[in-house]
């Protein structure tokens, strides 16, 4: 019996692909669970259908995330925090700081999509690493002064 998976299953292959399996674990098992469906001609032309709307959306996503690191290019953040004496700032700097000064600067990115090398607890100048897409990435400076 022919299934198309609904799901990525261990040992049985992925998410959009046809698999032959027994009928009994077909119908008793993956078909009720909802981790697949009977390949059928519709259901194949259907899937073919979403893998083609999906590889599309991939291609958009990844070209907005190479414009956005592009328009990003050399920038340098100023961050404004409250310091002692000894150059140490109260607290440490975090991605959602990092997201809003990049908002400020008109570059809408997402604290999730933020790394920090390191934590950020004294004034100076640091490096961020901005994930926009999983195969685009994007380095950014920081520069940490006091208010």
């Amino acid at each position: 019996m022919e299934v198309i998976l609904k799901k990525d299953i261990q040992g049985l292959g992925d998410k959009n692909e046809i698999v032959s399996v027994k009928p009994g674990y077909g119908r008793n098992f993956l078909i009720p669970k909802g981790m697949a469906m009977i390949a059928s001609t519709s259901n194949k032309k259907m899937v073919e259908e979403e893998i083609r709307q999906a590889s599309h959306k991939a291609e958009k996503a990844k070209k907005d995330a190479l414009e956005t690191a592009e328009k990003i290019g050399d920038l340098i953040i100023e961050i404004k925090t409250k310091a002692g004496e000894k150059g140490r700032i109260f607290g440490a700097i975090t991605p959602i700081q990092i997201a809003e000064a990049l908002a400020e600067k008109g570059h809408q990115v997402d604290r999730k999509q933020i790394s920090l090398e390191q934590k950020i607890r004294e004034l100076g100048e640091y490096n961020a690493s901005l994930k926009l897409h999983k195969e685009v990435s994007h380095t950014v400076r920081l520069k940490v002064v006091a208010e």
